[in-house]
């Protein structure tokens, strides 16, 4: 079984984004680009990916402008969910899916077209947190800037118990590893 992974930045008050969806707090913050739990190394163990519709947006938005060297406006070269009940335009020259409904179905299209690489849910937090009910989802990597917005699209919008298995700092950032255990159900 692959690994499903919820690989993000958060601020130190738990958003992924300001509430107009920008990131505009992540991008001035420095990080080694070998640092701890870098991009590359976990890019390179990924086979499929999912989004909501708010993040496939923001990504064809933001890449218009650092268009591939495929010529194609789309960063990933492997199989995309999007998540959605909007009615989305496709990328030409991209693998990219729109599904509704369950998450656990479209887990297990993932499964099968990673061919043996593990998944991640690029975002948002709530889509993660539909993983995380239905059992789906292994791990969560945060990179945690020294930043706050006070609002926002939250991190994780559940009651979740994780437990730390890694942690360390890259650049600005305290970087962090958890293991899903379950349902925060604690008193």
């Amino acid at each position: 079984m692959p690994t499903l992974t919820y690989y993000t930045a958060t601020t130190l008050d738990g958003f992924i984004a300001d509430p107009e969806d920008s990131l505009a707090w992540l991008f001035p913050q420095e990080q080694e680009r070998d640092g701890l739990f870098n991009y590359d190394e976990f890019f390179a163990g990924i086979g499929a990916v999912v989004m909501g519709s708010t993040t496939y947006e923001w990504v064809l938005d933001h890449q218009r402008e650092m268009v591939t060297e495929t010529g194609s406006v789309w960063p990933y070269r492997i199989p995309t969910w999007v998540m959605t009940s909007r009615d989305l335009a496709p990328v030409a020259g991209a693998d990219v899916r729109f599904a509704a409904g369950p998450v656990a179905t479209v887990y297990d299209e993932m499964a099968a077209a990673a061919e043996g690489k593990d998944l991640w849910v690029v975002g948002g937090g709530d889509l993660a947190g539909q993983f995380a009910d239905a059992g789906l989802l292994d791990e969560v990597i945060t990179y945690v800037a020294p930043v706050t917005l006070g609002s926002g699209r939250p991190l994780l919008p559940r009651r979740l118990a994780l437990r730390l298995l890694e942690t360390g700092r890259n650049g600005a950032f305290v970087c962090s590893r958890y293991a899903v255990v379950g349902p925060g159900e604690w008193a």
